[in-house]
């Protein structure tokens, strides 16, 4: 990338220094400290951290231009390096990463997927689908970054733009046709996505989470709905000038899909006419001229599902995708992994795949640990694991065990600490009026003390149950609860699904719930036998 190519794809100023417009940047960067000779460092702004604080070290270590807010005074010891002010220094990095490895995301199917609870599932869902349909599917998310037999280990739900497009990059490289990845609302705030041209933007659901960051309901729907309009209503008008979504365009066409000229503006919106929020995104949508297609099981909707049976393993229902049947069996439990699955097949038959493939999709999918997990179950009771932490979250997960439970349903969770308070006290609400007994204990605690955490919790549950017991130690609190279920019996253990660490004062601790609960079981058997 040249000088002239990152004030072009910036659309910043440049303001001092020697417009040398063939000057090469060797890569984008917004650590002061780290950044290399040649790279353009971003002064990110709207974080802890003003990144302007740290751009005269940016320029001592050789930076090759300054990307900035604000003009900068920078001291005469050193040779300043160019500087370009830009509007939005957040966006601009964004879009400064995908140009310097070429917009990688351009030659590629991006599916992005929003919602406060069931990205990841849905994801893997798409993923699995669109690799039946002789795709070759790449994943992004809380769970990590699968592609061409590669893993790499989860950071951020959505990564930061310089490492996103390496990755898409990458994907490309290795002949990835179809990119599902998780869309968080901390990476819609800060811009992370800005400039992915998505051929298909999906949203699961509404509810509380993240109030800690957000400080509203409000506030964190606004940014959830960014995704589905600022980024697409500029777009438009912007039309022709955006050559990412004309190649999106032209790759649908190829396929024989007949929403091209809708991926030219926001791709296709999948949306779930079930939640109050989806229909209000549909609505608008639908209005600006988008391609829409919901999804749902209770109101009008392009697909639906008709549910045939459902138990402790999974599901089996009749897909209508616009009037074309097929019939899935979905190995996950509960109506909320129909949904998912409702999400995954409308994106996949929106982007051109046939019913025979989303259908063998569905069936074969192979889910992250920590999804509504049935583990090894013990003296006729049945263990799940699941991610569930919020109150939404929480209340489906339970919901879905509860038709199959014969005997005592429990529930055993946390909550996060230095995270939304607010939930505390709603989830052990939801957790006394839906279980028949809970086991509160700690998630993450972070820097906050577990009993502070616990008795927030507690508040809410004793306002409906005194049915508990509080152990702040999660794996001799999974010990405890196993030792004591019978036949008929079903333990959620919720809120850190597949983690495989445990955050305590800035120490994450090697920890998972599924070992601890085979080592409990294991406790049990040997216990029985003696």
């Amino acid at each position: 990338m040249r000088l002239k190519d990152l004030i072009k794809c910036t659309g910043g100023a440049l303001l001092a220094g020697k417009n040398d417009s063939e000057k090469d940047i060797t890569g984008v960067s917004c650590d002061g400290r780290y950044v290399k000779r040649g790279e353009a460092f971003f002064c990110l702004t709207g974080g802890n951290l003003d990144g302007r604080q740290f751009a005269a070290q940016a320029a001592e270590r050789g930076a090759g231009a300054i990307v900035t807010p604000t003009p900068l005074t920078l001291a005469d010891t050193f040779a300043a390096p160019p500087q370009i002010v830009v509007s939005d220094t957040r966006k601009a990095f964004a879009l400064a990463a995908g140009a310097y490895y070429g917009n990688p995301a351009e030659k590629m199917r991006v599916a992005g997927v929003t919602g406060t609870n069931g990205k990841t599932t849905v994801t893997y869902l798409l993923s699995s689908i669109f690799d039946c349909a002789g795709k070759t599917s790449g994943v992004i998310g809380t769970t990590g970054i699968f592609y061409a037999g590669r893993k790499i280990d989860p950071a951020l739900t959505t990564p930061d733009p310089a490492f996103l497009h390496k990755v898409f990059y990458d994907m490309k490289k290795t002949g990835v046709t179809d990119v599902c990845m998780e869309v968080s609302a901390h990476a819609l705030h800060y811009e992370k996505t800005a400039g992915i041209p998505f051929a298909a933007r999906i949203f699961t659901n509404f509810s509380q989470d993240h109030l800690d960051f957000f400080g509203s309901m409000s506030a964190y729907k606004k940014t959830k709905e960014k995704f589905f309009f600022s980024e697409c209503e500029k777009s438009v008008e912007n039309e022709g000038g955006n050559k990412g979504g004309n190649e999106t365009a032209k790759q649908t066409e190829t396929a024989g899909e007949p929403q091209s000229e809708n991926v030219k503006k926001g791709g296709v919106f999948v949306i779930n006419a079930d939640d109050e929020t989806g229909r209000n995104i549909a609505k608008r949508a639908q209005k600006n001229g988008e391609k829409v297609i919901t999804y749902g099981l209770e109101n009008p909707s392009d697909v639906f599902a008709v549910i045939t049976d459902e138990s402790v393993a999974g599901s089996k229902f009749l897909l209508n995708l616009s009037d074309r049947l097929c019939r899935v069996n979905l190995s996950l439990t509960g109506r909320h992994n129909v949904y998912n699955a409702l999400a995954a097949a409308s994106c996949a038959f929106a982007l051109g795949v046939d019913s025979v493939a989303i259908a063998e999709g569905l069936k074969t999918a192979r889910l992250p640990r920590g999804r509504l997990q049935r583990v090894r179950g013990v003296s006729g009771a049945e263990i799940f694991i699941d991610y569930a932490h919020t109150p939404d979250g929480l209340e489906k997960s339970l919901s879905a065990l509860r038709p199959f439970c014969k005997g005592k349903l429990y529930c055993l969770f946390g909550c996060g600490g230095n995270r939304d308070r607010g939930k505390r006290a709603q989830m052990g609400a939801i957790a006394a009026k839906m279980a028949d007994f809970s086991y509160l204990t700690s998630d993450n605690p972070r820097y906050e003390d577990p009993a502070d955490i616990l008795r927030e919790i507690e508040s809410g549950h004793r306002r409906f149950s005194e049915n508990y017991v509080a152990m702040s130690d999660r794996k001799k609190a999974i010990f405890y609860a196993v030792n004591f279920l019978k036949k008929g019996d079903i333990l959620l253990i919720a809120g850190k699904g597949g983690e495989e660490t445990q955050e305590i004062m800035g120490i994450k601790y090697e920890y998972d719930d599924e070992t601890a609960v085979r080592e409990a079981i294991a406790a049990k058997i040997a216990g029985e036998k003696g």
